[in-house]
């Protein structure tokens, strides 16, 4: 009766331990070092967005007034005309005004 008892015990232990590793998988490491390099690639040690290395992701979240269309224009524009110059050159992409450009200028920076 005792025999009994204590394995159904290790069972039930055993199993929830499976259940519990099974349940909560670990992230994988190379998508934590893929993030974290994206990152890095695009913004500069003095916290600057590179204009022609940054994605529409990181346009979108460090520039103001930069929505989704804007980020894109100004990754299409760098595809059709290459690297850009400039910070200036910004202002030739559709939807890019002074404004915008004035608000953002700190922020920016081309290699």
């Amino acid at each position: 009766m005792r025999t009994g008892y204590f394995y159904s015990l290790v069972f039930a232990l055993l199993t929830s331990a499976s259940i519990a590793v099974i349940a909560a998988p670990a992230p994988s490491p190379e998508a934590a070092n893929v993030s974290l390099t994206q990152d890095v690639a695009t913004k500069t040690q003095d916290g600057k967005v590179n204009l022609n290395d940054a994605d529409v992701a990181t346009l979108q979240r460090e520039l103001a007034g930069v929505g989704e269309a804007k980020a894109k224009a100004i990754v299409v524009y760098r595809e059709t005309n290459g690297p850009f110059a400039s910070v200036d050159e910004l202002l030739e992409v559709k939807g890019i005004g002074k404004a915008i450009l004035d608000r953002n200028r700190d922020k920016l920076e081309v290699n």
